[in-house]
């Protein structure tokens, strides 16, 4: 299917468990020792990169949660780092309980913003730094998170991650209508958010996303 096409097709709670499912398996071949390499690029460690993916998971569901959503901010959870530097979350993981709890916490995260998505009527708006956006850009967004944040993280960690190309197409037209439409979907989505080259294109080293629904535009 043509990017052009990829442009009906919304993204859905199925792309967004879709995401979330194929990085919890990715992460279950991580290397025990790796957790507290930094990742990619980022200057978090793994393990917080993980905690932050699962963070904004959670806060993207809960923004879709009150029956009157915010239109002016976020809801008022209280957000803090654990280490000067480190990601400012509402949600940690117990380090005691492992990898194995940390990717629990991912895919429970990940499962409230799918259920958000699938229940929350289509018209709903709520509020997002980068614009209020409805619950199809929800699931967009949070597809982001995962698949550029496990970029991040199986660098880090020295595994293999190749998110689906007609996954990347759609979020890309849903949140990046304006990037080329001839490359390379995923190389293009890491374009887009400042991460790799893309031939022909100028490097971003400031990039954001746009979430307005397909109805405003």
């Amino acid at each position: 299917m043509s990017r052009s096409a990829e442009a009906e097709s919304p993204v859905t709670a199925e792309d967004l468990d879709q995401a979330v499912q194929f990085a919890v398996a990715a992460l279950r071949e991580a290397p025990l020792e790796g957790w507290d390499q930094k990742a990619g690029p980022l200057e978090w460690t793994c393990w917080e990169t993980v905690e932050h993916l699962s963070d904004d998971l959670f806060a993207y569901a809960v923004q879709l949660g009150p029956r009157n959503p915010p239109m002016s901010g976020e809801v008022p959870f209280l957000w803090e780092s654990q280490r000067p530097g480190g990601p400012e979350n509402a949600i940690h993981t117990d380090r005691s309980a492992g990898p194995d709890g940390l990717l629990q916490v991912l895919e429970a995260s990940g499962a409230l913003l799918v259920a958000m998505v699938r229940t929350t009527p289509r018209h709903v708006m709520a509020h997002h730094v980068f614009g209020a956006s409805d619950p199809e850009g929800f699931a967009a967004m949070g597809t982001v998170e995962t698949v550029v944040h496990m970029r991040d993280v199986a660098e880090g960690l020295g595994l293999t991650w190749t998110p689906p190309a007609d996954l990347c197409s759609r979020v890309l037209e849903r949140l990046f209508p304006d990037a080329p439409g001839d490359t390379d979907p995923w190389t293009t989505l890491l374009w887009a958010t400042g991460r790799a080259e893309l031939p022909g294109h100028a490097r971003l080293t400031t990039w954001r996303w746009d979430g307005t629904p397909r109805s405003q535009r």
